[in-house]
């Protein structure tokens, strides 16, 4: 997601969470997300999903982006696009689980619960990897300061949090009304998801090979 020109610090600091926020509706986010929640069987729950998908993000971030920003390093092209494709891989990968689990998979177990809440953690802090590098090295072009740019990436973080627990409660609430009156559209949901996070996870991995040229001489990669 490219990032405009911030005239001061402390601009870029509040703008920040607000960037955080619609960093939480980018294509690859939500589809990820929508693949998971279609699983779930209860709001507050699907909420959570969001909550901890998004800490995993923000601790990868911070993590990963804190060192660019701090130690001033330079990521290479082919690193940058490496990183997106892991993105792609399990965008594939969790849209052949809903695939494969179909409508049979029981949401409310405590079991079933609990890799949810795993899988969400797992699925944010690999999108945080791939967009930690991308963020980082926007922030350094328009903010000096490393303390000030730290604390862009914290506020980032809390942004994308709030995002993601508003963006699946949004995905979750019409798909749980349907379900709940006719209980064969639930399944349906769960297999619709799956096969759009494939498809999506298989054109992102095409764009990273083809035009990136991530297995190429000279691969090309435009942080966004």
């Amino acid at each position: 997601m490219a990032m405009p020109p911030l005239p001061d610090a402390a601009s870029a600091i509040l703008l920040g969470a607000l960037l955080g926020l619609r960093h939480a509706t980018d294509a690859d986010h939500v589809v990820a997300v929508t693949a998971i929640v279609a699983r779930e069987q209860r709001l507050a729950r699907a909420a959570w999903i969001g909550a901890l998908w998004g800490l995993g993000h923000t601790a990868t971030l911070l993590l990963v982006g804190g060192s660019i920003v701090a130690f001033r390093l330079v990521i290479p092209a082919r690193l940058g696009l490496a990183l997106e494709f892991g993105v792609a891989l399990m965008l594939i990968g969790l849209g052949y689980a809903n695939l494969r689990r179909g409508a049979h998979e029981d949401s409310d177990a405590p079991a079933a619960s609990a890799r949810g809440g795993l899988r969400s953690v797992i699925v944010g802090s690999v999108h945080g990897l791939a967009g930690s590098a991308a963020v980082a090295l926007l922030v350094l072009s328009t903010i000096r300061s490393t303390l000030a740019a730290l604390a862009y990436l914290a506020v980032f973080g809390l942004g994308t949090v709030l995002g993601m627990m508003s963006v699946t409660t949004l995905l979750a609430a019409p798909a749980l009304y349907a379900g709940r009156r006719v209980a064969s559209l639930h399944g349906g949901i769960r297999l619709t998801a799956g096969a759009l996070s494939v498809v999506f996870g298989l054109l992102l991995a095409r764009e990273l090979i083809v035009e990136g040229g991530l297995f190429s001489a000279a691969p090309t990669w435009d942080p966004h």
